[in-house]
């Protein structure tokens, strides 16, 4: 995932939507090449590692949702009471959430036996609904002010209905729609790829960023099941458990190496 992609490295919104000085220091990671690399990877587990836990373990979408939502609250729970950034806990929710609304998605299509088209509408307005109380109550959806408490709610309700969405298009278009999971993949890289191009010619940073983030669901769920998925059914047969494992271990290196960073950026003597 290019450096390039909405956001990176720059401050969504001009100085003057800064946090009040009591606030506390901004709770989310820069936006860079690591960043989104690390969010496709997340999206991928949640796919692989939900059908692993709900299927080959036999835990089924009810009890698997049930369990990832406990260990959910937890994660955000140290979140929240976290007064600054810290990379594994951070990550931890983001993986969680994907598997969360993964299995959000799976239960409205598979157990409520609900269309995706109506799932991806409702999600969509559901996400609308929440950036616009966000904007209203905050004036920025900017992910480089998280610096309040309310703040940060409005970022991960936002962050679940995104996945949530994610889930629900992807599926609309690779299963409903036929694409398939090869077709899936080039098919949301190069919305991707637009929604950057679009960002170079204009398109504001924080509806760029919320656009690739959206986007990269679908795109992870697309490698995810193209690469454990059985040869017959389209896939590469690698199964869930190894890509699961597999980009877990990515995760936690790449999370690793972030935190020594920040620990030896924090351990400097100021100049």
């Amino acid at each position: 995932m290019p450096a390039s992609l909405p956001g990176a490295k720059l401050p969504l919104v001009p100085h003057a939507a800064s946090a009040p000085s009591w606030a506390m220091a901004n709770k989310v990671p820069a936006v860079t090449a690591v960043f989104w690399i690390i969010k496709v990877l997340s999206t991928t587990v949640g796919e692989t590692g939900a059908d692993y836990l709900a299927v080959h373990v036999g835990l089924g979408t009810a009890i698997t949702g049930a369990i990832m939502a406990t260990l959910l609250g937890g994660a955000l729970v140290l979140q929240m009471r976290a007064r600054r950034y810290v990379p594994w806990i951070y990550w931890l929710c983001v993986v969680l959430v994907s598997i969360v609304g993964t299995q959000i998605t799976d239960a409205l299509t598979d157990g409520l036996e609900i269309s995706l088209y109506a799932s991806t509408a409702a999600f969509a307005a559901i996400l609308a609904t929440i950036f616009a109380l966000w904007y209203a109550s905050e004036r920025t959806l900017s992910i480089h002010t998280i610096v309040t408490s309310r703040r940060e709610t409005f970022y991960w309700a936002a962050i679940l209905f995104t996945f949530a969405l994610g889930t629900a298009a992807g599926d609309l278009a690779t299963e409903a729609l036929g694409l398939g999971f090869r077709l899936g993949v080039l098919a949301f890289g190069g919305l991707i790829g637009l929604v950057a191009l679009a960002h170079r010619f204009g398109l504001g940073a924080i509806a760029s960023f919320w656009m690739a983030y959206i986007l990269t669901r679908p795109l992870g769920a697309s490698l995810g099941d193209l690469l454990s998925q059985s040869r017959p059914n389209g896939g590469l047969g690698l199964g869930t458990s190894t890509t699961s494992l597999v980009f877990l271990a990515v995760i936690v290196v790449f999370v690793g190496i972030e935190s020594v960073g920040r620990n030896e950026l924090r351990a400097r003597p100021a100049l």
